[in-house]
C-alpha cells in the first residue's frame, strides 16, 4: 500500500437520498469527500495524466452516483461511490465521507455524515 493519495474536498451535487419519503420527493444537497490512494510515483515521474487517475472522471462519477438513483441509506450511497473509484486498477483504496446538509432532524445540525475506507 502507498501513503500517495489525490484528495477531493466539497463536492456538492442534489440528490433524492434518504429513507423517508420527503427526502425522496424532494433533492436536497449532499457534499462528498474523497481520499483516492494510489502509487503516484507514475505520474510524478513523467508527468503524463495517463500514468495517475484523473480527478476531474472521479468528480463526474461522483456528481452522477449522487444525482442518480435513490439509496435509503448515507452508507449505500458511499458504498456506491467507493464501488465506483475502485473499478479503476490503479486505486489502492479510498475514503469516502458523504454529508447531508439538510438532515431531517428537529434541531438545529449543520449535517450528518458517514465515513468509510474501502480496499481491494
Amino acid at each position: 500500500m502507498t501513503s500517495d493519495r489525490i484528495e477531493l474536498r466539497g463536492l456538492r451535487a442534489l440528490g433524492t437520498h434518504g429513507a423517508l419519503a420527503q427526502e425522496q420527493e424532494r433533492a436536497q444537497p449532499f457534499e462528498v469527500d474523497l481520499d483516492v490512494e494510489l502509487d503516484l510515483g507514475p505520474a510524478g515521474r513523467s508527468d503524463d495524466l495517463a500514468d495517475t487517475v484523473d480527478y476531474g472522471s472521479v468528480v463526474g462519477l461522483v456528481a452522477d452516483v449522487v444525482s442518480g438513483e435513490p439509496a435509503a441509506l448515507l452508507e449505500h450511497l458511499a458504498q456506491r461511490i467507493a464501488d465506483g473509484v475502485l473499478a479503476d486498477g490503479r486505486v489502492d483504496a479510498v475514503v469516502v465521507t458523504v454529508r447531508k446538509l439538510r438532515p431531517p432532524v428537529p434541531a438545529d445540525l449543520d449535517h450528518v455524515a458517514v465515513t468509510i475506507r474501502r480496499a481491494r
